[in-house]
């Protein structure tokens, strides 16, 4: 028999990659890898900037090993 979990609306994948950035640059501002209230807020807006290209990103100023800081610039001094 096969469950299927049902997925709230506002459920956004990342990426593997993305998801350890996301570790590192909390574990570094010394918040921890387990940030969930914090990043649950934010996870479309980090869904949507890795889902762009590189080029994308590099024509807002990001690089890929940046959308951390720059999602959450308003938050924290980085």
């Amino acid at each position: 028999m096969t469950h299927t979990a049902m997925m709230p609306a506002n459920f956004f994948r990342i990426s593997p990659a993305l998801n350890a950035r996301l570790d590192l640059f909390f574990t570094n501002l010394g918040v921890g890898p387990n940030a969930y209230a914090v990043r649950r807020k934010r996870l479309s807006e980090l869904a949507r900037l890795d889902s762009m290209s590189d080029e994308a990103l590099a024509d807002l100023g990001v690089t890929r090993d940046r959308i951390p800081h720059y999602v959450f610039q308003d938050m924290f001094c980085v």
